[in-house]
């Protein structure tokens, strides 16, 4: 008798557990948020940065690999200006390595035609210094001109995709200008109203 009651015990409480278990809302992580302009508004800040920025320099057969963080204001709706910092590891064929750094501001738009209510295009350009600190340490003139999508996965948050051309010159007598594409993949943070 005692096993039949500790078996039926058991059973009306699994059964309650299931039945309390299905009125429940499971929710599914979110892709994508509709935001409209509300992140790229007049007084707003942007945060975060390339965390895998790879390029290809076409002089000298160097491949590099970056972490780029930056920071920006709106200045007006659409158009944010800031600073991105940046240090990576160029390997070059045939000799050694180098790592490199980068202080450029930027300026970044968000173009209104192609956006969606979820993500949108931007161009963004910037100059600065770069430079190298392996066996000829330099410092090199440059800038960058890139276009990229923001795809809004929350109200705050944009994951990017980025592809553009790079330029340096050293301030060494006899160097020569270094030029490039390259790829990059982040986030943003868009802080503000």
């Amino acid at each position: 008798m005692k096993k039949i009651t500790l078996i039926t015990a058991l059973l009306l409480a699994g059964m309650t557990v299931a039945h309390a278990q299905k009125g429940k809302l499971v929710e599914t992580p979110k892709l994508s948020e509709k935001v409209g302009t509300t992140p790229i508004k007049k007084g707003n800040w942007i945060v975060g940065g390339a965390l895998g920025s790879t390029g290809y320099s076409f002089e000298d057969e160097s491949f590099n690999i970056n972490i780029s963080p930056r920071a920006g204001y709106f200045i007006s709706d659409g158009i944010a200006v800031g600073l991105e910092l940046g240090t990576g590891l160029t390997t070059h064929k045939g000799t050694e390595n180098d790592w490199n750094y980068k202080v450029m501001p930027f300026v970044r738009y968000y173009f209104p035609e192609g956006a969606s209510e979820t993500g949108r295009f931007f161009g963004q350009g910037a100059i600065g210094v770069s430079g190298t600190d392996g066996a000829t340490s330099d410092t090199s003139f440059a800038f960058a001109i890139n276009a990229g999508y923001s795809h809004f996965v929350s109200r705050n948050v944009a994951l990017e995709a980025i592809v553009g051309y790079n330029y340096s010159k050293s301030n060494q007598a006899n160097a020569t200008a270094q030029n490039g594409l390259g790829i990059a993949f982040g986030f943003q943070i868009f802080l503000g109203k």
